[in-house]
């Protein structure tokens, strides 16, 4: 019995760096696993779209899809627009099976693809010295979303001993740029911004942008295509699979 195939399902985004990181990730989870047939789709925006990965699957004979969302929060998308995906996907094809995994989520694993990426930023912008740090992510309109990225972000300011707050994108306060200024008015000077993103895209860049005219001294690349994040993929897929398998 052919193992299923493993679709991972990310947003998109008119940014082409987007897709060409999200690409690059899946090309770490087939190095990982190069026995399974690994895909990548996109909600929206990018291509290929999920359910043209779909209709190439079934038509090179698979039967049974895990999907793997790539997202960082349990939000809208993750809420409605996945389930309502592989919904369409079964009623397109009579008899195939389709297991949407929980979101990739905010795994305290990710904490060290943040600080490699800090130190990259760090290094770059030759910074020897921090005294407080923001953890920017998207932002939700879902409160719940926000205060795990909020949790994360307390973590890891304890793990480096530093100030730490979350900033978001969207949707809620406070902004990057509010909370670089929130630490200045408190006497700090040495202020880095993580970007709590999956790839390059307009919410990163505009991010990093406030956060850069406030006075940050550094702001961090997204999480891309790094091993840590491929095998979190792969371990939503091993659950995602079993779950496929009749009782």
């Amino acid at each position: 019995m052919a193992a299923p195939a493993l679709v991972a399902l990310a947003h998109g985004s008119r940014d082409a760096r987007s897709a060409a990181t999200i690409k690059a990730l899946v090309a770490e989870v087939r190095k990982m696993r190069p026995d399974l047939r690994i895909e990548a789709s996109f909600l929206e925006l990018s291509k290929p779209s999920f359910q043209t990965t779909v209709d190439r699957l079934v038509k090179s004979g698979h039967e049974e899809i895990v999907v793997v969302p790539l997202l960082l929060t349990e939000a809208y998308h993750a809420k409605v627009d996945v389930p309502q995906a592989v919904a369409e996907a079964m009623e397109r094809h009579e008899g195939l099976k389709v297991r949407a995994t929980s979101v990739l989520g905010l795994e305290p694993a990710f904490l060290e693809v943040l600080d490699l990426r800090m130190r990259e930023a760090l290094a770059d912008a030759r910074i020897r010295e921090l005294d407080a740090l923001v953890l920017a992510a998207a932002g939700s309109s879902d409160a719940l979303a926000n205060q795990s990225v909020a949790r994360l972000a307390r973590v890891w300011g304890a793990r480096h001993k530093l100030p730490v707050t979350a900033a978001f994108a969207s949707a809620a306060p406070p902004a990057t740029g509010e909370a670089v200024r929130a630490f200045r008015a408190q006497g700090k000077r040495h202020i880095a911004v993580a970007s709590l993103f999956l790839a390059p895209g307009f919410l990163p860049d505009r991010a990093a942008e406030l956060a850069l005219e406030a006075g940050a001294v550094a702001v961090s690349a997204p999480l891309g295509a790094h091993p840590e994040v491929a095998r979190t993929i792969l371990a939503r897929y091993a659950v995602g699979a079993v779950e496929l398998v009749p009782v």
